[in-house]
């Protein structure tokens, strides 16, 4: 569990680290005891071993008297050289009995057994160890085993005046020995034999039965270099010391003197119970001191915690007053300080942070709030919620064009008037940009629609700037609550899907309809499956021609785009192509169409026709810079002379930034492209403006061929249009030219070309051929001779 109080955490900081301190003070003392013990018993060891070694010389030299002693008695040196068995078995059993000898021999000069007090054998028998009548031990005596007991034998010679026998003494080694032996050396002894094979037994020993067998156990391990180790006896540690006192035959005997390390530690312990009592007390005063210490430290912190806490919470009322010259108060002086701050910038935060900063409107951040809160409210109530989502049409030109200064005062003086037509608006909001929202609700969200028309019909007005006249109008989507969402994202996304739709439609004001989400989803669909298209072969040029009015030739032609869909069937461009302008795909379509067109019109110059094809471009084709590179590029690629290609370029294609445009267009006149403007009549350009223009071709829209016939006033519009056209030296042609009627009054009004249904739909590039071939020379004259009208599908 993590521990969360600073004070806590000192308190166990303190007395964890004092606590350590005292217990590795403690273990190195614990070592430094062991070890002086395992010094100590080593020493006692090595000081028992002298000791030991001298009590088994003396008690070699005492037994070697009592040898000497007999071997010079004179009747005993008569009986052995009289050869007296008797006398001298019974000298050997006087003797031994005075010197308390476990057993008496005599071996005659041949090593024969004479005399045995030890085995009372009458059997002769050779002497079990020759090599002691020959080289006495180094020592004095040896170990030996014999009838069956280990003995410390003693060999004196019996001399008259030459050797004439041994007296061999043996006394007992076994556990009365060691035990006389502990009592001055004050250390356990034991006697081990080890047999030629490595096996070891015990001939006598001061420790008990069970450390008796540990200890033989252990002698396998013992190390063959070492003299001393650590022997594990039960609950208690051994230091053992080995002297190895006799050869016998392959093995050995030697003595272990040992001492209990416990007993070496016990001088020790009143030092270590004394560092425990000293640990003890230091840890008490410890724990007392870091309560005071962390109390001291972690007041004033606790009271600045809890300022700080009201700081976090919004409340700058009061702050944590700690009157110290120290860290801690020079701390709190800052929080106070900051909380000041905090205070005066949260104040004025407040007041701009659901403000708008240009136009005073509400943001959309304190739009959507008051949304909710109006959803939340009609949900209980049952009262009515719309909302409209505006986006001025123009502004980007006005930006673009005037400067961001202009905009801005358009985006000042719409404010007001939406603050004038809708007073009655729950909130009027700038959403960002040129994008604004009015909240309306209870009786005024019935109205929603009619605030909308209002709205549009001030905005109709043109906007002054320094008495310059600015037109920008507006596109509105409508949503209401619950019809078009139940919280305030969705009415917001809806309202502005509907704004969009207004401004495609050009309609002002659009509600909202599920239909449209399909719809737009459909088009995002399109707009995935178009980047596949151009791979996959969809994409088609058809061709549509243009008709001379004075001689009926055909000696151009427009491409148009067609998309044959898989699963769609044909889709129509008016679906597609706003789209890859948005998204600025338009790009890469523009690079196919040109491609496509410019390899077509090489494909019929080879064949011996020679049309001039016309390809649209768009705004954004004309914001590229690469444009008229790109053109030559391919023209030189294909071999095609540069005035076979026209580009068509609508008016608002070249208004959305005109020095842009006209540099562009400059440019691609340079080159040698005919350039034409389409839909003429559809947009803003001023007159001025398109006699700067580097064109040579103006085309009337439809919209005004298809009405002029019934229309006197469109008439008159036309007119004036071919008459503008002419005027300019402009090449004027009639699009949508769609029945005779409509053929016979442009040849009248003096156009020069005219493009439609009436004499083609646009066509692939093989049945334009056979068009050309039946069309050609013909269509010119039958129209206005009024026979019948021929359509070619």
């Amino acid at each position: 569990m993590r521990i969360r109080r600073l004070r806590t955490r000192i308190i166990l900081f303190f007395v964890a680290l004092l606590a350590l301190v005292q217990i590795a003070a403690l273990a190195l003392v614990n070592l430094a005891n062991l070890h002086n013990a395992h010094v100590k018993a080593t020493d006692d060891l090595a000081v028992g071993e002298r000791v030991f070694g001298r009590l088994v010389e003396q008690r070699a030299h005492e037994l070697g008297q009592a040898a000497r002693v007999l071997a010079s008695d004179f009747a005993f040196r008569e009986a052995v050289a009289t050869g007296d068995a008797a006398t001298i078995n019974s000298a050997l059993a006087n003797h031994g009995s005075r010197i308390g000898a476990a057993g008496m021999l005599f071996v005659g000069p041949d090593g024969h057994v004479v005399g045995d007090t030890l085995t009372r054998s009458s059997v002769p028998r050779s002497f079990e160890y020759p090599a002691l009548l020959e080289s006495p031990p180094t020592r004095g005596s040896t170990i030996e085993w014999l009838g069956g007991r280990a003995l410390q034998l003693v060999v004196a010679p019996v001399l008259s005046p030459l050797p004439i026998g041994w007296v061999v003494v043996g006394v007992p080694v076994d556990d009365g020995f060691a035990r006389d032996l502990r009592q001055l050396t004050s250390l356990e002894v034991s006697f081990l034999l080890e047999d030629d094979a490595g096996r070891w037994r015990s001939l006598a020993s001061t420790l008990p039965g069970t450390e008796r067998q540990l200890l033989l156990d252990h002698m396998a391990k013992w190390p063959a270099d070492a003299e001393t180790d650590i022997v594990r006896a039960g609950g208690d540690d051994l230091q053992a010391r080995m002297i190895t006192l006799d050869r016998v035959g392959g093995g050995r005997v030697v003595a272990i003197l040992d001492r209990s390390l416990a007993n070496a530690l016990a001088s020790f312990e009143k030092l270590r119970a004394t560092l425990i009592t000293l640990a003890a007390a230091s840890l008490l005063v410890s724990i007392g001191g870091s309560i005071a210490i962390a109390a001291n430290i972690t007041r004033p912190l606790s009271e600045l915690a809890e300022a700080a806490s009201r700081i976090e919470h919004g409340d700058y009322s009061e702050g944590g007053e700690v009157p110290r010259a120290d860290e801690i108060g020079r701390l709190a002086s800052s929080l106070n300080h900051m909380r000041a701050g905090i205070s005066e910038r949260e104040t004025r935060i407040l007041r701009l942070a659901y403000r708008d900063t240009l136009t005073d409107l509400a943001n959309r951040s304190k739009f959507a709030e008051e949304l909710a809160a109006a959803i939340d409210e009609a949900a209980s109530s049952g009262t009515g919620v719309a909302i409209l989502v505006m986006d001025l049409d123009r502004f980007k030109c006005v930006n673009d064009i005037l400067g961001y200064s202009v905009g801005d005062h358009v985006l000042q003086e719409v404010g007001n008037q939406l603050l004038r037509e809708a007073p009655d608006s729950a909130c009027i909001a700038r959403l960002g940009g040129d994008e604004f929202a009015l909240l309306l609700r209870g009786a005024a969200s019935m109205r929603a629609a009619d605030t909308a028309r209002a709205i549009n019909k001030s905005l109709e007005q043109p906007i002054l700037y320094r008495g310059q006249p600015l037109d920008v109008g507006a596109s509105i989507g409508l949503a209401r609550y619950p019809e078009h969402g139940h919280d305030a994202s969705t009415l917001i996304r809806n309202a502005d899907i509907a704004m969009y739709v207004a401004k495609r439609n050009r309609s002002g004001l659009a509600v909202y309809d599920p239909e449209y989400d399909s719809t737009q989803r459909q088009h995002l669909s399109l707009l995935s499956e178009l980047r596949q298209a151009i791979d996959g072969k969809e994409l088609r040029l058809h061709y549509q021609p243009k008709v001379s009015l004075s001689s009926g030739t055909v000696s151009a032609v427009e491409a148009l785009l067609r998309w044959h869909h898989p699963q769609r069937g044909m889709v129509s461009p008016a679906e597609f192509i706003p789209f890859a302008e948005h998204t600025g795909y338009i790009k890469v379509l523009t690079r196919w169409v040109l491609e496509e067109a410019i390899r077509q019109c090489a494909e019929w110059l080879r064949e011996g026709i020679r049309l001039q094809i016309s390809v649209n471009i768009s705004a954004r084709d004309l914001m590229n810079r690469d444009l008229p590179e790109a053109i030559s590029e391919l023209l030189r690629l294909h071999g095609v002379a540069p005035a076979l290609l026209c580009l068509e370029i609508t008016e608002s294609g070249f208004m959305e930034d005109p020095a842009h445009a006209q540099k562009v267009l400059d440019r691609l006149h340079a080159l040698g492209l005919k350039l034409s403007i389409d839909d003429y009549g559809t947009g803003y350009s001023s007159l001025s403006y398109i006699m700067k223009l580097p064109v040579q071709e103006l085309k009337i829209d439809r919209s005004f061929i298809s009405r002029m016939v019934a229309d006197s006033d469109i008439s008159t519009i036309v007119r004036s249009t071919i008459d503008l056209g002419h005027s300019l030296g402009l090449n004027v042609v009639a699009e949508g030219v769609e029945d005779l009627e409509s053929w016979n009054l442009l040849a009248r009004l003096g156009c020069d070309d005219v493009q439609g249904y009436y004499m083609s739909p646009p066509l692939e590039a093989s049945a334009l051929k056979s068009w050309i071939r039946d069309y050609h020379g013909r269509a010119a004259a039958e129209p206005a001779s009024g026979n019948e009208a021929r359509r070619v599908s």
